[in-house]
């Protein structure tokens, strides 16, 4: 995991490749060196330091403010714009950071051309500490090229756990609901849907990045690096597929859930129905014998109390036998 703290210009680490998988670790007055010459460097730049703005604007002194704006804005979505010595991208990675959401996702800002890669961060992001890993063990990018498709790959091969797990929890409420409907389920529902929305939010610009460099004539991107970023396109295309369905699945087990709801109170509302109509002559009969007035059947008769409660079985059983023949159970 990426640890490093950024020194007073905002950069956290910086590269020289070397071409081969290798790259040397630069500090200091070296960075501003090699960031003039014709080798390969990558620096990596905190976007929270305040330092930052002020040494990409002494140092890399061809970009001008609005890609610099670009770079270090507030909010950002992923997009490309190309130029004629490099191009500016903004990516989307998933946030495995400590007690975070994955799909609040970070965003990676880059400026990259055949010479230089300034890597601009807001919150660490494992896909670029797999690079500097890669370099590290002399088995990373040995080109502008190769990084950037190394970069893309590497941030949507991390996000297959968090996809994979979004799909099991939509497995999981589903089986849930069709076993045992709850209204206590339907926030479940709703939470899912809005992380699959989230998701799709940055996925769409990204496949839409994937495409532009697929097709795009950048200087640095030879025709292997176009067959690896159709791998990535594939794989984006996939997810924002699965995206897709999980919604649609959110909504159609939504309206299960709201059947299943629907015909349980329509059952509880027939047996009350049923119960009433059994009670209702029951209540009258009851209800007429009992005032006190003169007259009433039985009023002197001592068993006259057990006769009207047989006649009440009775009247019920009748009932019971009339329900049955009218299909009422």
């Amino acid at each position: 995991m990426d640890t490093d703290k950024s020194d007073e210009n905002g950069i956290i680490y910086a590269f020289k490749l070397d071409g081969k998988g290798g790259a040397t670790h630069l500090q200091g007055e070296e960075i501003s060196k090699e960031l003039k010459g014709k080798s390969l460097t990558w620096v990596h730049l905190d976007r929270t330091n305040p330092g930052a703005r002020e040494w990409l604007e002494r140092e890399i002194t061809y970009l001008d403010q609005i890609i610099i704006d670009a770079l270090l804005a507030e909010e950002t979505r992923p997009r490309i714009l190309e130029f004629d010595q490099g191009a500016m991208l903004i990516l989307r990675g998933v946030n495995l950071n400590d007690n975070a959401e994955p799909e609040d996702m970070v965003s990676i800002r880059l400026w990259i051309d055949k010479h230089r890669i300034i890597s601009i961060r807001r919150r660490k992001l494992r896909a670029v500490n797999d690079i500097r890993t890669s370099l590290e063990e002399n088995r990373g990018p040995k080109n502008a090229g190769d990084f950037l498709v190394t970069l893309t790959n590497r941030l949507f091969e991390r996000m297959e756990p968090s996809m994979t797990a979004l799909y099991e929890k939509m497995d999981d409420l589903e089986t849930k609901i069709l076993d045992d409907p709850d209204i206590s389920e339907r926030q479940g529902i709703i939470d899912l849907r809005e992380e699959a929305m989230t998701y799709r939010r940055y996925m769409a610009p990204q496949r839409d990045v994937m495409v532009h460099l697929r097709t795009s004539d950048i200087n640095f991107m030879d025709d292997m690096h176009k067959r690896r970023t159709q791998e990535a396109l594939d794989r984006v295309m996939r997810y924002i597929e699965d995206l897709d369905m999980i919604r649609e699945r959110a909504q159609i087990v939504k309206d299960e859930l709201t059947n299943a709801l629907s015909d349980r109170l329509n059952r509880n509302m027939y047996v009350l129905s049923v119960i009433a109509a059994i009670f209702l002559p029951l209540g009258f009969l009851t209800g007429l014998l009992g005032i006190n007035v003169g007259g009433i059947p039985g009023a002197d008769n001592g068993d006259a109390f057990y006769i009207f409660c047989g006649i009440l079985v009775t009247l019920v059983a009748l009932q019971v036998i009339i329900f049955k023949k009218l299909k009422w159970f």
